[in-house]
């Protein structure tokens, strides 16, 4: 018999609250390369069907070199939960206030996405405070393909 407790099987990290994030600090979420099985996964996810998508040869009569990844399919890649960060805010987050994003380069089957995510603002409140995260996707060409933003409800430390 075993001491194993599922709810002691996870990331830990030191939590961390409003007060404890600095301009500039960054949070790097781990590189992927867009295969087939990205693409296939995302279109059963997102019931986007349209061969631009999907199919080789009808990008290919269209000058493209391959598969063209939607772009929301490049934006999943900046969920902050593929990293380290909600980790770090489990007991202080409130909520996941706002989301947006720019296009910016086209993102194709076999590329290699570097997606990050950086503190550009810090809004206090009385008990709480916003962090605004800056979301980029770099391709292995050091191309920026994708710049956003994402804003978080996080409470202060408990006095």
């Amino acid at each position: 018999m075993t001491d194993f407790d599922p709810a002691q099987h996870r990331m830990v990290s030191e939590q961390r609250w409003f007060e404890d994030f600095k301009l500039g600090e960054r949070f790097v979420i781990p590189s992927r390369t867009q295969t087939s099985a990205v693409f296939a996964a995302f279109q059963t996810a997102s019931g986007d069907t349209h061969p631009i998508h999907y199919d080789v040869e009808y990008c290919r009569a269209r000058g493209m070199p391959d598969l063209l990844a939607h772009g929301f399919q490049t934006l999943v890649h900046t969920a902050p939960g593929a990293g380290l960060f909600p980790y770090i805010i489990e007991e202080s987050l409130i909520g996941f206030l706002e989301q947006s994003s720019r296009f910016l380069k086209p993102v194709y089957a076999g590329d290699t996405i570097y997606p990050a995510l950086e503190v550009t603002e810090l809004v206090p409140g009385r008990s709480t405070g916003v962090v605004t995260l800056r979301s980029t996707v770099f391709n292995q060409r050091k191309e920026l393909v994708l710049e956003g933003m994402q804003k978080f409800l996080i409470r202060k430390r408990p006095s």
